[in-house]
C-alpha cells in the first residue's frame, strides 16, 4: 500500500508487544516492520529499519527509552517516536519531551485511543493526553529558561493554542474554526516561533502551565 505506515514496536514485555501488533494488524493501512525488546535492540532496529512510528515504551533494560530516544533523534532529527508510559513512569516523561518525542500514551489507553495516536504522530503531530499532563504541571511551574516573547499571541493564535491543548490536530483545528488546515498549520508554526517552544507537545504543556487551557476540558 502506497501510504501504510511502518511501525516498529519496542517494549520488553512480550505481552505487550503481541498485544500491539494484534491491534494495528487490523489496520489496513498499518504494517509492523520489526520489534525489539530493549533500548539497545531499539536504536539497531531504528537504524535497520527507518521506520514511520515507533513506539517507544520508557522502563527497559540495557537502555531506558529516553536515552533510546536521545540516540535515534540525535541520527534522525525527523524520527517520530510515541513514547509509551505508565503512571509509575511518570519521572522518565518530562525528560522524553525535552528530548523531542512527538507522542506520549498511557499503556492503559483504548484502541481507539492508540490508532489515533499513531497517525498524529505519523503526519507529525501530537497530543498530550490529560493524565499525563496532569502529572507535568508541578515540573513546567519551574521557572523557564526560555527568552520571553517579544511579541505577544494574537486572539486567533490563543485560540489554536487552546485546541492544541485539547489534542486536535491541524486539520480538526481548521475544522472548529473554520479556516483550512494548511492556515491551522500556519497558526500553530507562529505560536511555536513565538513561544521559543520545540512541538506541539511543549506547546498544550505551555498553555496548561499558563491557565490558557484547563485540563478539565473535553474536546468536543
Amino acid at each position: 500500500m502506497e501510504n501504510e505506515i511502518r511501525i516498529l514496536i519496542c517494549d520488553d514485555h512480550a505481552v505487550v508487544r503481541e498485544g500491539l501488533r494484534a491491534l494495528i494488524t487490523t489496520e489496513p493501512d498499518m504494517t509492523i516492520v520489526g520489534e525489539a525488546a530493549d533500548g539497545e535492540g531499539a536504536v539497531i532496529a531504528f537504524r535497520e529499519l527507518r521506520p514511520d512510528v515507533t513506539l517507544l515504551d520508557m522502563v527497559m533494560p540495557r537502555m531506558d527509552g529516553v536515552e533510546a530516544l536521545k540516540i535515534i533523534l540525535s541520527e534522525f532529527p525527523s524520527a517520530r517516536i510515541l513514547i509509551l508510559t505508565s503512571f509509575s513512569e511518570d519521572e522518565m516523561v518530562f525528560p522524553a519531551i525535552k528530548s523531542g518525542a512527538l507522542g506520549y500514551l498511557l499503556k492503559d489507553s483504548s484502541p481507539e485511543e492508540l490508532i489515533r495516536a499513531i497517525r498524529n504522530v505519523n503526519r507529525g503531530e501530537a497530543s498530550l493526553h490529560p493524565s499525563i499532563a496532569r502529572r507535568l504541571i508541578q515540573e513546567l511551574s519551574q521557572p523557564t529558561t526560555l527568552p520571553p516573547t517579544l511579541e505577544p499571541l494574537t486572539e486567533r493564535e490563543m485560540e489554536v493554542l487552546r485546541l492544541v491543548a485539547k489534542g486536535y490536530s491541524n486539520e480538526e483545528i481548521g475544522d472548529a474554526l473554520v479556516v483550512s488546515e494548511r492556515t491551522a498549520r500556519g497558526h500553530v508554526s507562529s505560536i511555536l516561533s513565538k513561544l521559543h517552544l520545540a512541538n506541539r507537545t511543549q506547546a498544550a504543556l505551555y498553555a496548561l502551565r499558563e491557565g490558557i487551557a484547563n485540563l478539565d476540558e473535553e474536546a468536543e
